[in-house]
Parts: structure tokens; sequence; C-alpha cells
């Protein structure tokens, strides 16, 4: 009987881990507002570098090439990477924290 507990427990953390995941993700403005860090409404490569992002990656957000990511890139990029992890099955992965 502890057996069959112990699966049944294990098998539902599997399951509702995902839905976990995506309940702490934080929405892309707080994001964007903990990442601009001189709040001047974009996120330059020096504050995407210091929000623990990769500065390879940031071209891919930066989709006009402006040298600036808007919330309206960042929001875009998040959802195509949500999209992208759905067609996938993988389990959406969070971002880093938004304390950054």
């Amino acid at each position: 009987m502890r057996r069959k507990t112990a699966l049944l427990a294990l098998a539902s953390a599997a399951l509702l881990a995902p839905l976990a995941a995506q309940a702490r993700m934080p929405s892309p403005e707080t994001i964007f507002k903990a990442w601009d860090k001189n709040a001047d409404g974009a996120i330059d490569k020096a504050e995407w570098v210091a929000a623990g992002r990769k500065e390879a990656s940031f071209g891919k957000v930066d989709v006009d090439a402006d040298g600036k990511i808007t919330l309206e890139e960042l929001t875009a990029a998040m959802a195509r990477r949500k999209a992208r992890k759905q067609e996938q099955g993988a389990p959406e992965q969070t971002p880093p924290p938004a304390e950054h």
C-alpha cells in the first residue's frame, strides 16, 4: 500500500510540475522592469548581460536590431519560446529571477 501511495505521489508531482513552473513564471512586464536598470524603457546589451542572459542571444530578441529590447520585443520572444517548448512537449523553463 505504501508503495502505491508513493508511486501515486511521484506521478502526481511529475504531472503537476509543468503547471507549477508556469504559475511561477514572472510576467514579461515584471522581468522587463527588473532588467531595465536605468528605467529608460529599453533593455540594452549591458543590462541584458547583467541580468544573466547570454550576450549572443541578445540579437534574437532585438528583432529590429536597434541595440535595445523593448517590452514588446521581450513579450514576443517569450511567447515564441513558450510556443516552441509546447511544440516540443518539453516543460517550460523559467528565466532568471526578475530580481536580477
